[in-house]
């Protein structure tokens, strides 16, 4: 009985931590001034919130099939998230795109 409250307890605060840092990525698609900052918040928030999900749902799995097969999935966002983020900015880095720079107090005077 209270192994099973833990666990639920466990899962529930991973689960809403996932879904926290889902959410705070999205945010930060939408309000974020240019695209290396936008795959970066989309990078790290997605595989952090995938992580925690999962981590999440492992824990109701128990020790079963369904485990591995989540470890699995896990496994594959933690290498894949990172080399797609990768790869979209070495895109816009080719594509000539420039990155937004906040221009100085100087700059502005001018």
């Amino acid at each position: 009985m209270v192994e099973s409250l833990a666990i639920n307890i466990l899962s529930w605060i991973s689960i809403s931590a996932g879904i926290f840092f889902i959410i705070v990525g999205g945010i930060g698609l939408l309000r974020l001034p240019d695209i290396f900052t936008r795959i970066h918040a989309a990078g790290i928030t997605d595989t952090l919130g995938a992580g925690f999900i999962i981590l999440g749902l492992m824990f109701q799995a128990g020790l079963s099939f369904a485990t591995l097969k989540l470890a699995l999935v896990m496994l594959f966002i933690i290498f894949t998230s990172p080399t797609a983020s990768h790869a979209l900015a070495h895109a816009a880095k080719l594509g000539r795109v420039t990155p937004f720079l906040k221009a100085s107090k100087e700059e502005t005077k001018q």
